[in-house]
């Protein structure tokens, strides 16, 4: 009979993790530039331009987080404990019919732009028509009840603001969805689902990347103000088609959370209120962001027909509703 060998201890190299020598580094590295900023830029600090830049940005970082918090917390929550079977169930079987509800349920089930994706391949998956979860998909962060809070607070005392963003979201929503129920094809979709796991997991991954684009939204929007001389802003706003072109751009670019960029549209004190429920509806619904979760969710030959579309149709929603309303 054999005996057997003695089992070994592998040794540091055969993939067992290394000490973390380097993060004390770091942690002094990261010190040494806030001290050096501290004493070579604390001088250049009292210039009013550069007050002014301060004081946009964190009101748009402040105002907003609260808002971003908790929309990503209640769209995590109805990702992780929303039952598989509901939406087959509450949607309507005339596909024509359930777009219109699928669209109006976004006004009651809050998600933001990172979740929606994933939830409407999750629809398709169990069974819902893909117009009607398209229809989903566009409306969820651009007409909950955290966005419409969220739009009230950023424009106080213009509730015709907070009815104009609802009204063209949820029309833009629908037409995407009818057109795609009429003229989309399924060789065009192809579905691989992303999933986030729990509801720690879900909301980590939401506010990560939401919190970042904020950050990104609220830079920008500080420098565009401050940067950007104030004539040439007076120039775009005053071309009322190019106003809507430029922020409906701005926003695509941006690509700020929707519970959180009608602060920075609010700040665009330059530019007329279509421009800025342009600026409102389109980032919900075609961003950098969302382009690249949807190719990489339904594929390429999707998102090269669903982004222009949604896009063109967002706009034309805007400068409707906001002639009528605002």
């Amino acid at each position: 009979m054999s005996v057997p060998r003695t089992l070994e201890i592998p040794p540091d190299e055969w993939g067992r993790p290394r000490s973390g020598r380097q993060v004390p580094w770091l942690f002094l590295g990261v010190i040494a530039a806030l001290l050096a900023g501290r004493f070579l830029l604390a001088p250049h600090l009292t210039d009013p331009a550069l007050q002014t830049w301060a004081t946009i940005f964190v009101a748009i970082c402040v105002q907003a987080l609260p808002f971003l918090v908790f929309g990503v917390a209640l769209s995590a929550a109805i990702a992780a404990f929303v039952p598989e079977g509901f939406w087959t169930r509450a949607l309507p079987r005339r596909p024509a019919i359930a777009v219109p509800v699928a669209g109006l349920a976004g006004a009651v089930l809050p998600g933001c732009e990172c979740a929606s994706v994933p939830v409407a391949s999750g629809l398709i998956k169990r069974g819902v028509t893909p117009a009607a979860a398209l229809a989903f998909l566009l409306s969820s962060p651009a007409i909950n009840p955290v966005v419409l809070v969220a739009t009230a607070v950023a424009f106080p005392g213009q509730p015709l603001m907070v009815l104009a963003r609802f009204a063209a979201s949820l029309l833009a929503a629908v037409c995407v969805g009818w057109l795609w129920l009429r003229f989309g094809k399924t060789e065009w979709l192809r579905n691989r689902s992303h999933h986030h796991g729990s509801f720690l997991e879900a909301m980590r991954h939401d506010l990560l990347h939401a919190g970042g684009f904020l950050i990104v939204g609220g830079l920008a929007a500080a420098t565009l103000n401050v940067a950007v001389p104030r004539e040439w802003l007076t120039a775009l706003a005053d071309v009322p088609w190019l106003s809507v072109l430029v922020l409906a751009g701005l926003a695509v670019l941006l690509s700020i959370c929707s519970e959180a960029d009608a602060f920075v549209a609010a700040s665009l004190s330059a530019f007329s209120p279509t421009a800025k429920l342009a600026f409102m509806v389109v980032g919900p619904m075609v961003d950098l962001k969302l382009i690249a979760l949807q190719a990489g969710t339904f594929g390429k030959a999707f998102a090269v027909r669903f982004v222009p579309v949604t896009l063109a149709l967002a706009i034309a929603a805007s400068v409707l509703v906001g002639w009528i309303l605002l």
